[in-house]
Parts: C-alpha cells; structure tokens; sequence
C-alpha cells in the first residue's frame, strides 16, 4: 500500500501544471511497483524460465 508520503512527493515532483492523466498514470505506476515488491518480498515470484515457458504457451 502506498503512503501518503510516497504520494506527496511524487505530486512534488511533477511540473507546475499537469493533467489528471499524468498524477494518475504516475500513481497507479507508484502501485504496481510497490506491489511487486510486495510480491517478492512475500517470495510470490515465477522464474525467468517458467516465465518463459507461459509466455510460449499464450503466444501460440
């Protein structure tokens, strides 16, 4: 989950004027990053070769 500081400062760190599209892009970016990281963390992770052999299976 992110942190209203992780939020601010990533509001901070746009420009000046920026649309709804950017500060959301930019969130949701914030969160699957931090999921991710959860995901590892929780050793919740595939293999590069496991990987490897769903991604032929789905692209047949």
């Amino acid at each position: 989950m992110l942190t209203k500081e992780e939020v601010i400062k990533s509001v901070n760190e746009l420009p000046n004027e920026f649309s709804f599209e950017d500060i959301l892009d930019r969130l949701l970016l914030l969160d699957k990053i931090e999921i991710g990281l959860e995901q590892s963390n929780a050793s919740n992770t595939v293999s590069s070769t496991e990987a490897k052999e769903s991604l032929s299976k789905w692209l047949k």
